[in-house]
């Protein structure tokens, strides 16, 4: 078992920055690959960014590629989500997400927090 609690959402302008922490509580963090999603209003869950539990290896969402930087920490038990160049359409609530060796889907989900971006 898995508990995911993210933190550092807030309301910005646009261009600026912000970094999201997602601090993990349970057991063998670093055997979880360990990802970021996103949904706003009205709109279906975005896949943001993941990092494999293994390799390190990361993949971003079309939308974010470029702008935004995920990385963990495993001695910290933390996955982050540097955000850069912040749009108004990356308003959303955040999640973030841990996916088990083997699963196909991501079986354990933290609460969100909410990024406002203002233009």
């Amino acid at each position: 078992q898995v508990q995911l609690v993210e933190s550092g959402g807030g309301l910005v302008q646009a261009g600026d920055s912000l970094r999201l922490s997602c601090a993990a509580s349970g057991r063998s963090f670093s055997s979880y690959t360990m990802g970021w999603f996103r949904q706003a209003p009205g709109k279906e869950r975005e896949f943001v960014a993941n990092i494999i539990r293994s390799s390190g290896l990361t993949s971003y969402g079309g939308s974010v590629k470029g702008r935004f930087t995920i990385s963990r920490d495993n001695a910290k038990n933390t996955v982050y989500l540097q955000m850069n160049s912040l749009k108004p359409e990356d308003t959303a609530v955040y999640y973030c997400a841990a996916r088990s060796s083997g699963m196909s889907q991501y079986d354990y989900w933290g609460q969100g927090t909410q990024v406002t971006v203002s233009s």
